[in-house]
């Protein structure tokens, strides 16, 4: 797996940490604010990074030489910081907390909490004012040019559980806002010709941070078949994909042989160029020309929190892999496929399909393709995961590059997978989503790809925080309430 996928999506998060006093209120509460910050991280298991307490007169960042100091300590542990978290103590600094981002330059999602005042302890030693001193820093950021995310009250307690709730909340959106800053997109053979939907800008993405890197599908398919039966790790790859779901006994040996094959060309090449995420051409040359489907091979993938996109949906796999760091859980690609007969609260979701095994709840079938078999032939199109998903809340992305206005946009909003049936084979979910006619109507109008990408559990809010306060795209927010 990539460098860049084991320090976002697997290590763990580590922030760096600014408390903030002013000069002419007790910096007492300086020391209670560093020791109390500190236990909300590591209550977590969040690494933090501070400068020692004798590093600055009060032990926070109350001047300008303070935030030299601090800023010099940032900047050398730049490649260990997911976030920066800023906490005023009392009324704080406005310029020296400034400076000390400023003059860090690290780019980073930075978290303001300021500690409340008690009303039993209002005099000149007990005050804080740091109800105020958050507007002041936050005016200053705005001035500066530094994005910031706030907590959900204006003052909260460090050992509160809002406080905890909003610094797992802003974990979660440094996930998603440096990974995608730093994605690196493989993009493996060519869009399938009757698919203009999936066209999408190179140069729109990089401007986000997102790299594309592509390969020809022969190259993949011909490593493929320079492999031998007999490669440990081709053997190694059989015994994950009899581990991983139901191979019926009609399904012949070599045609799983061949998706095993595949499947260890296209890892190796993912590694060799640090890919986070891929999409692929997954019809029609790989079933003509080699002989089977890529949807194993991509479920798999994407059960490693490495996602996969069909019919090369650059865009698509950007999607998939923002909502994977989001939720920490796999993410798929589903066509907005079908009704539910009367039921306007129901959309149906549907692909070959490629899901990952853990984001359909159930044991998996692995079989050959239904639709695709039809023309290409069934023996051709082994590989595809069969089952319904199961019930339970998701979050929906889709991210798109608008070349016509030169942007990247998005929309995100939650639903809740139901168990009602649905009799089609591959993969289905059954949808329901408030006004999803309000929904297809935004996407309708505004260019959006038939695709969209989804994972378990509720992640809108932290992945709208993430790709329009750090990445500056437009998103709409469906039903945000």
């Amino acid at each position: 797996m990539s460098t860049s996928v084991k320090r976002i999506a697997e290590r763990g998060t580590n922030f760096g940490l600014i408390v903030s006093s002013r000069a002419f209120f007790n910096a007492a509460h300086a020391a209670g604010a560093r020791a109390d910050l500190v236990a909300a991280c590591e209550a977590q298991g969040f690494g933090c990074a501070i400068p020692d307490a004798k590093a600055t007169p009060d032990g926070a960042v109350a001047t300008l030489t303070d935030a030299k100091v601090y800023a010099e300590f940032f900047r050398a542990r730049r490649d260990e910081l997911d976030g920066l978290v800023v906490s005023l103590a009392n009324f704080g600094d406005e310029v020296a907390v400034t400076e000390t981002i400023m003059r860090a330059d690290l780019g980073l999602p930075v978290l303001v909490q300021a500690c409340p005042d008690d009303l039993r302890q209002l005099d000149v030693k007990g005050r804080r004012d740091s109800y105020c001193g958050k507007i002041s820093v936050c005016n200053n950021f705005r001035q500066s040019g530094i994005a910031w995310t706030d907590t959900s009250e204006q003052v909260e307690d460090l050992k509160g559980e809002a406080f905890a709730s909003d610094l797992a909340y802003f974990a979660r959106v440094c996930k998603v806002a440096l990974g995608l800053k730093s994605a690196r997109i493989g993009a493996i053979g060519a869009r399938p010709g009757a698919f203009r939907t999936v066209r999408y800008s190179e140069k729109l993405l990089q401007a986000s941070g997102i790299a594309v890197c592509t390969a020809d599908l022969s190259e993949i398919l011909g490593e493929a078949e320079r492999l031998s039966d007999g490669d440990p790790a081709v053997a190694a790859k059989l015994r994950d994909i009899g581990a991983y779901g139901t191979v019926p006994a009609s399904i012949q040996k070599s045609k799983v042989l061949k998706q095993a094959r595949f499947s260890v060309a296209v890892d190796r090449w993912m590694d060799e160029n640090e890919c986070d995420a891929s999409a692929i051409q997954c019809w029609n040359s790989i079933e003509r020309n080699y002989g089977c489907a890529s949807c194993l091979t991509m479920s798999m993938m994407g059960e490693a929190m490495r996602p996969s996109a069909c019919e090369v949906d650059v865009t698509g796999a950007v999607s998939m892999y923002a909502l994977a760091l989001a939720s920490g859980e796999p993410a798929a690609l589903l066509d907005w496929n079908n009704n539910y007969g009367e039921r306007g609260d129901l959309v149906v979701g549907t692909h070959c399909s490629n899901y990952p095994r853990s984001f359909m709840g159930a044991p998996v079938d692995i079989s050959n393709l239904d639709l695709l078999g039809e023309t290409f032939g069934a023996d051709n199109c082994f590989g595809a995961i069969k089952g319904h998903v199961a019930p339970g809340p998701f979050t929906y992305f889709r991210a798109s590059t608008d070349d016509v206005e030169g942007r990247v946009k998005a929309y995100v909003g939650e639903g809740e997978f139901t168990a009602d049936p649905f009799p089609m084979n591959g993969g289905i979910a059954v949808c329901r989503i408030s006004d999803i006619r309000g929904l297809m109507k935004h996407v309708t109008r505004n260019g959006f790809e038939h695709h969209v990408a989804m994972a378990r559990g509720s992640s809108a809010a932290v992945v709208e925080e993430a790709v329009v306060r750090y990445l500056g795209w437009e998103l709409y927010r469906h039903s945000a309430g």
